[in-house]
């Protein structure tokens, strides 16, 4: 079940991912404007290889998530609880940030979908390790 969740959450961020590279290299018009898609605080230059990164190591935690086995699956304190603190920090701040600055709600969102992502992977650590 774990796995399915982390596989849908990849999907998201890729799909986000993908959305912000067709309007950013190709300007399609079907879907809303970079403003939208971009806080701006990083240089898009550096932005994609970064998600492009970040949609790596989620594919290799989930792969390890689907075979039940790997770096990433096997039980560990350091993600049944830094890394779960981490995604609930990062969630309570993308909340906030929502809250007081709806300005660019796709980039909130899917840093809900990231952070979801990290405390999947944080819960299933602590449920096995509890076991």
């Amino acid at each position: 079940m774990t796995a399915g969740v982390l596989w849908r959450l990849l999907a998201l961020f890729v799909l986000r991912v993908l959305g912000q590279a067709l309007v950013a290299l190709f300007d399609v018009g079907f879907l809303p404007p970079m403003a939208a898609w971009y806080s701006g605080l990083m240089p898009y230059e550096y932005l994609l290889p970064s998600q492009i990164a970040i949609i790596a190591l989620m594919a290799k935690i989930s792969v390890d998530f689907t075979r039940r086995s790997g770096f990433f699956y096997e039980a560990k304190k350091p993600f049944a609880t830094a890394w779960l603190w981490f995604g609930y920090l990062y969630l309570a701040a993308m909340v906030a940030r929502a809250l007081f600055l709806w300005d660019r709600p796709i980039p909130i969102v899917f840093h809900w979908v990231l952070a979801a992502f990290v405390i999947t992977v944080g819960h299933s650590h602590r449920r096995r390790l509890a076991t």
